[in-house]
């Protein structure tokens, strides 16, 4: 085996994201409002690769980068600060990096976005996909032919999969569940696809189709099933001010993968995942809202409640000796104050 194959593998678009935090309401038509904050950064699946390189695993991302500011700035935040592997990335000449604007308001945000399809597809920038111990990927309608390949390399696939815009929910996706390893949607992209009512329903009907099913709630936590151990999980969300919940699933989707690389029990794997989500939405955009090690051996080493410590005992064994420098958060407008 080759110990220096990825770890985590990934493909999809990168965005540049810029996020507005602090308002009192969305704007209406021809009114101007103010906001209380402001952050920018990579977003789009530069959330994973982030998350995942900010926990120590080796990760390669194959997405498409604009020959402007935008790109030239994700670039340089994902290889140079990051240490994630652009190896299977292109830079597109005359191509605009797309942008997206979040309102972020309460415990939810609102997204616009400026962009084209890339000129170079996900089979493309993947073609024979390199030998990785895991991918995260997002689902589509139309297959990839690349998740395939990966699949029959050993890959263990992790999937997620986004809002249905025709809201038609075709069950013909869920097919793609024989290639992957886990699927862990939201509760509601669960039972609209599984047509059930509640999240445990839709539980029950994806553990069927796939090793491992989980699904998330949001403030309620998320509930989960390992076929391969016979493990069932529920944990409830922690009680955190969200500043802004970009990218909090895609953190969520990182931090299970590396605590199942770790080969935790499910139950250990779940409250580290809804643990780094929870500590995302308290900073700014989704790439670099990600805590890593560095951010949850903080909020271990500050925990008083008695009985939050002993829900996460199990960090005590799991957080590295050497968790790293101190992350790098989205920069802010104007200037978090310093803890």
């Amino acid at each position: 085996m080759d110990d220096d194959r990825p770890e985590v593998l990934l493909t999809g678009l990168l965005f540049y994201d810029l996020v507005l935090t602090g308002l009192g309401g969305p704007p209406r038509p021809g009114e101007e409002i103010w906001t209380a904050g402001m952050g920018c950064g990579p977003g789009g699946i530069a959330n994973l690769a982030v998350a995942a390189s900010r926990f120590g695993l080796r990760t390669s991302l194959a997405t498409v980068f604009g020959d402007d500011f935008y790109g030239a700035h994700c670039h340089e935040v994902l290889a140079g600060q990051e240490g994630v592997d652009l190896g299977l990335s292109r830079v597109a000449d005359g191509w605009h990096t797309p942008v997206t604007v979040a309102l972020a308001q309460g415990q939810d945000r609102a997204l616009v976005t400026h962009g084209q399809e890339p000129p170079y597809s996900q089979d493309t920038l993947m073609g024979d996909p390199p030998d990785a111990l895991t991918a995260l990927v997002h689902l589509e309608a139309e297959p990839r032919a690349w998740l395939a390949k990966a699949a029959a390399n050993g890959t263990r696939i992790y999937a997620d999969v986004g809002w249905d815009p025709t809201e038609r929910w075709s069950t013909e996706l869920l097919d793609q569940l024989s290639l992957c390893h886990a699927f862990l949607p939201n509760e509601t992209e669960a039972m609209a696809y599984t047509r059930t009512d509640s999240a445990v329903a839709a539980l029950g009907t994806l553990s069927d189709l796939v090793p491992v099913a989980v699904v998330t709630r949001g403030a309620d936590g998320a509930v989960a099933v390992d076929q391969t151990t016979g493990e069932f999980a529920e944990v409830p969300a922690l009680d955190i001010d969200v500043l802004d919940a970009t990218g909090a699933g895609d953190v969520f989707g990182a931090s299970f993968v590396a605590a199942s690389l770790g080969g935790w029990p499910l139950e250990e794997r779940l409250r580290f995942a809804v643990l780094a989500a929870g500590l995302s939405v308290g900073h700014h955009g989704g790439a670099l809202a990600a805590p890593g090690w560095y951010g949850v051996d903080r909020w271990w080493r500050s925990l008083r409640d008695p009985a939050l410590r002993r829900a996460h005992g199990f960090l005590a064994d799991r957080i590295p000796a050497d968790v790293g420098p101190p992350v790098r958060y989205a920069p802010v407008t104007p200037p978090a104050p310093r803890h």
